[in-house]
């Protein structure tokens, strides 16, 4: 192809320049092959002219081609160090290689203008002693006397390249450490002129940031990888790195900074991600802060920010400033999941500016707060964790839910409700002592309205329940109760003082006092609190211990309940008596009553007593009767267990004092023969009807006197009550048939010997003998009959001639 003349004349000039430039780089690696020595000192002083300290090169090696059109040179064993390396012994670089690109025209003119440095295999340690003095000091300027001069600098290098390099930066003044390793590293710089920009690649590692290293590292031992743009303003001596994606751990976040340098030390770093699990988000803070956020768990990513905000030279920690942004998640807690779970989040270790920022001053603060917890939906509009170091947990609780629902917090074999609404509306305080709430104040109401509960370890049902719960302070109050269980209708007030704080450190403690007003109450429909109290299968299960259905438990089982009992109409089997009054301490070992007093068959009952709670329960009585109808009082306790004498043997008005200890088993009924005690008695206008002991005595001693039909005049006597055995004190009984002293023993089963003395002389002769004395005299004379009462060997009692012999 044939050129015009002035593209050729235009291609020979480039072909000539090119040639040229090929012969003046010839040239240059001539000279410098041929001139190594003054080459490296060059070099060397040319860096060492910007520093104050010492750089030393082992070898240098020009590799041409790399660099072209610049000159390249390879050194190695680069050692650079602070002037006061002897002292701490930190060595500021070590290089096993350093590819150094020269300016070439600048080379031409005899200059050394270092414009690219890559760096392998090599560490940088940066160091500051506990005086505050930093290794890095060898990069500060020179002074110069000549202004002309420019004033010295480390080399403006236009690229730099890091290849296999261990980073440290170990500050002991302010307990400060980091930690990378970097594999790859790739900065372009440009410079302006209010100072420099670069984009700057990274790969590598973190293997520890500490800002304070008593505290521990963040992001420890994660990967690194992304991009940096960075900008330098040498007037204002910041470092600001625009925001970029860098992938922490194989986790995407949005990293932005701003860093000080040289007389400025102060930095803020924040940190975004909009799609990261909680346990990987907890894990890249330091231990203090990791072991307490582990504790919990959210089951889907999270919207997370964090912004840390410190100085490089301060010995406190930065501040630490964290939101999140949780959304129909499920949060996993020590004492349960809570499911649709939704807050903001906010972590800040200086809840106080005016104090420094530690674990005591940090607060966890979450707004907007809802979720489902064990089948309850809950609000808290705030709830706050302050002060890590001693735990305080507040903030508001508002639910509404059925009582049913308590299935999922309360454990059916310890309280099963099927009816009835709750609303909670309380603010709270507590201390958290190993992720439990201690010492803590609510404000507020619970409000519960017709449920339906059956208390399970003690098998009792109660219906149609209404109860306002009032928490103040210390104290809870109990309002409006309308209780009902079978044909029983309960009405009930009372308060519990210091109760939260009892409730979670010493549940023994707590005292329940109530005022209680009933209508009518069956006793044998609560007869379950009397028998011993059956473990739930939550108490039984070691691996349950903890949660809020063994709080009950431990409640229910060692709380004391001190009772102001008022019954219009009291009901107990056979028994039933009006206006009942007593004062009741129920506690973890039995039943205390003080002061009982009631209407009953016509007369009056006043009864203290005491019952303590086994398998088969002992009670204590010590009751006084007043003119009691004996038939009716026979016929409501049982006839005390006799077989022999009924109530229909029975007329005439009772009073008695006892004082008695027995058995009651878990169904309530006396326990035969268990009865031990002293009873003094006294019957008015009494009356013995059809008594079959006594009959059979009639029939052979008195054929022609009615002996079913007995009457008593002021019959008094005492008997000591030992199990099946009653000893009867000696006893005059005056009676309209025939008088008789008895004493002896009385048996429930084997063992009866009782002794009579029965004058043949009828009373009806001295009926209308009035003086007291002459009774007494008339009362033994003629025939007296001495007879007794013992077992026969098929078991009944027989009547036989016999007194009782003399001793």
């Amino acid at each position: 192809m044939h050129l015009p003349r002035w593209a050729r004349i235009i291609f020979r000039g480039i072909f000539a320049i090119i040639l040229l430039i090929i012969f003046a780089y010839i040239g240059l690696a001539w000279y410098i092959n041929t001139h190594k020595k003054e080459v490296l000192a060059s070099v060397t002083a040319s860096l060492n002219d910007g520093i104050t300290g010492s750089l030393t090169i082992g070898k240098m090696e020009t590799t041409f081609l790399e660099g072209f059109p610049r000159v390249s040179l390879r050194l190695e064993n680069v050692v650079l160090r602070d002037s006061l390396y002897p002292t701490h012994n930190r060595t500021l670089l070590t290089a096993g290689r350093a590819e150094v690109a020269i300016n070439t025209l600048a080379l031409v003119r005899g200059a050394i203008e270092i414009k690219k440095i890559a760096i392998s295999n090599a560490v940088i340690d940066l160091f500051t002693d506990v005086n505050g003095y930093s290794n890095t000091a060898i990069f500060a300027k020179k002074k110069t006397t000549d202004k002309s001069s420019g004033g010295g600098g480390f080399p403006e290098l236009r690229k730099l390249t890091l290849d296999n390099v261990s980073f440290t930066a170990d500050n002991k003044k302010t307990n400060k450490l980091y930690k990378f390793k970097v594999n790859d590293l790739d900065a372009t710089i440009d410079y302006n002129s209010d100072g420099w920009e670069a984009g700057v690649d990274l790969e590598g590692s973190a293997q520890r940031m500490a800002f304070n290293t008593k505290r521990g590292s963040f992001i420890k031992d994660k990967s690194l990888d992304g991009r940096f743009d960075i900008i330098y303003n040498e007037d204002e001596g910041f470092l600001t790195f625009e925001k970029n994606r860098l992938d922490i751990g194989g986790e995407r976040f949005q990293i932005a900074a701003k860093l000080g340098v040289g007389e400025s030390s102060k930095f803020t770093i924040n940190i975004e991600n909009n799609d990261i699990l909680w346990s990987k988000a907890a894990k890249l803070l330091s231990p203090n802060i990791t072991e307490k956020l582990m504790m919990f768990d959210l089951v889907q990513p999270i919207a997370v920010t964090c912004d840390l905000v410190g100085d490089f030279n301060s010995a406190g920690d930065p501040l630490i400033y964290v939101t999140a942004q949780i959304k129909d998640n499920v949060l996993t807690t020590p004492g349960g999941d809570v499911t649709n779970c939704n807050f903001t989040g906010v972590f800040n270790n200086q809840n106080d500016r005016k104090q420094e920022c530690t674990d005591a001053n940090s607060a966890i603060i979450l707004t907007n707060f809802s979720g489902t917890y064990a089948n309850l939906p809950f609000v808290m509009k705030k709830a706050s964790i302050l002060n890590l170091d001693n735990p305080i947990a507040l903030g508001d609780f508002t639910s509404n839910f059925e009582m049913k629902n308590l299935i999922g917090l309360v454990d059916a074999d310890l309280l099963k409700f099927t009816n009835g609404t709750a609303s909670v509306k309380v603010n709270f305080r507590a201390d958290i002592e190993n992720f439990r709430l201690a010492k803590p104040k609510v404000f507020g109401l619970v409000n519960i309205k017709n449920a339906n509960v059956t208390y399970v370890p003690r098998k009792l049902d109660f219906k149609d329940i209404s109860v306002n719960l009032n928490f103040t302070r210390d104290n809870l109050e109990i309002s409006e109760i309308i209780l009902k269980s079978g044909r029983s209708i309960v009405n009930m007030e009372g308060s519990i003082k210091n109760f939260l704080n009892l409730y979670y450190t010493d549940p023994q403690k707590i005292v329940l006092e109530w005022k209680i007003n009933s209508p009518q109450l069956h006793l044998g429909e609560f007869m379950g609190f009397l028998g011993t109290r059956k473990k739930t299968q939550a108490a039984i299960k070691k691996n349950r211990k903890g949660n809020f259905t063994d709080d009950l438990n431990l409640l229910f089982e060692k709380s004391n309940v001190d009772m102001k009992l008022r019954v219009d109409k009291l009901y107990y089997n056979n028994f039933y008596a009006t206006n009942a009054k007593a004062d009741v301490l129920l506690t973890d070992t039995g039943v205390f009553i003080k002061n009982a007093g009631l209407n009953h068959a016509g007369g009056t009952l006043v009864i203290n007593g005491s019952l303590q709670q086994s398998k088969v329960s002992k009670y204590s009585l010590d009751a006084a009767i007043n003119n009691v109808d004996i038939r009716k009082f026979f016929y409501a306790f049982d006839n005390f267990g006799m077989e022999s004498m009924k109530s229909e043997n029975l007329r005439g008005f009772f009073s008695s004092k006892a004082n008695v200890t027995g058995s009651i088993n878990d169904d309530g009924k006396l326990v035969p023969r268990s009865m031990h005690g002293l009873v003094n008695f006294d019957i008015k206008r009494g009356k013995l009807l059809n008594f079959d002991p006594v009959t059979s005595v009639g029939k052979f001693a008195f054929p022609l006197r009615d002996v079913k039909n007995i009457e008593f005049y002021n019959l008094k006597g005492r008997l000591d009550v030992q199990g099946e055995k009653v000893t009867i004190h000696p006893m005059q009984i005056n009676s309209s048939v025939l008088n008789m002293d008895i004493e002896g023993i009385y048996s429930f089963g084997k063992g009866t010997q009782i002794y009579v003395d029965v004058p043949l002389r009828n009373p009806k002769k001295d009926k209308e003998i009035t003086d007291k004395d002459e009774l007494a005299k008339r009362r033994n004379r003629g025939i007296v009959l001495h007879l007794k009462a013992e077992d026969d060997t098929d078991g009944k009692v027989k009547v036989k001639l016999g007194g009782k012999k003399e001793e």
